[in-house]
């Protein structure tokens, strides 16, 4: 089972994330989807996203621009795990909504979807797309904590 990680930055915290779990998980394979097509999701069986949500629960801008070729991704036999960062203070109604816009798109595509996390009392937000019966769709993350 080969495994890659795809993100995309904007102030260098998601990049931070995701260097940090590879590091963690033995993952070589590292991608900015600036830098490198969607379609090369193909060649992997597993795949962790990593995404921020910018301004009032948008997608960080190379996902966003993306987004159409996201949808030609075969992901029926993939298994996938998330990791969003977001700003609990600054934007308590729309924490982690790229995740959760990323989550239902994949989800919606055929994908296995694993790493849900607890959301519990060290989480402080109003609203959020990302969570589903109490539990993250994947890593919930506030770098500005």
């Amino acid at each position: 089972m080969t495994t890659a990680i795809f993100y995309a930055i904007s102030t260098g915290n998601t990049s931070n994330i995701a260097n940090i779990i590879a590091q963690e998980l033995n993952i070589d394979e590292i991608n900015d989807i600036a830098d490198t097509s969607l379609e090369k999701i193909n060649e992997y069986s597993n795949v962790i996203l990593g995404i921020s949500t910018w301004g009032d629960g948008d997608l960080q801008d190379d996902w966003d621009d993306n987004f159409e070729e996201l949808k030609k991704v075969d992901f029926s036999s993939k298994t996938v795990a998330f990791f969003g960062l977001g700003d609990q203070d600054g934007y308590p109604d729309t924490y982690l909504d790229a995740m959760g816009i990323l989550y239902e798109q994949i989800k919606s595509m055929g994908a296995k979807i694993v790493g849900e996390w607890e959301s519990d009392e060290s989480y402080s937000f109003d609203e959020s797309k990302a969570l589903i019966n109490n539990k993250f769709v994947g890593l919930a993350l506030d770098e500005d904590m």
